[in-house]
Order: structure tokens, then sequence, then C-alpha cells
């Protein structure tokens, strides 16, 4: 996910995406202490998606504007 797709996105939608992110990071971790994991580096992906979706609704409460 880019930080122009993330832009466009609504607060409502951030909210919800991250939550999804969150829960499927858990769920590959939780995988990669039992067994190996096809693609380790999804977690990596996974966790800057997440970092890029809060920056984004981090600028949003500074700047209070909403989408």
């Amino acid at each position: 996910m880019k930080g122009n797709e993330v832009r466009e996105l609504t607060d409502q939608e951030i909210a919800e995406r991250i939550e999804q992110l969150q829960e499927e990071r858990f769920r590959l971790r939780f995988r990669s202490g039992t067994q190996q994991l096809e693609n380790p580096i999804l977690l990596r992906t996974l966790r800057r998606d997440i970092a890029r979706l809060k920056t984004a609704q981090r600028e949003r409460e500074l700047n209070g504007g909403t989408r």
C-alpha cells in the first residue's frame, strides 16, 4: 500500500484497515513461532503498511481535517 493510496481513504476506512492488518500480523507472528512462513517478508510489509496508515491518521488529527 502506497502513501498516496492511504491518503485517499476515509478516516473510517483507515481505522478498519489498521485493525485488519494488525490482526493479520498477529496471526502471522503466531504462526512463525510454530512453523516456517512461506513469505517472511510479509511481516515487514504488514508492519510498514500499519505505520503508513497510522501516520496518515495522525496527520489528519493534527490538521483537523477529515475525509
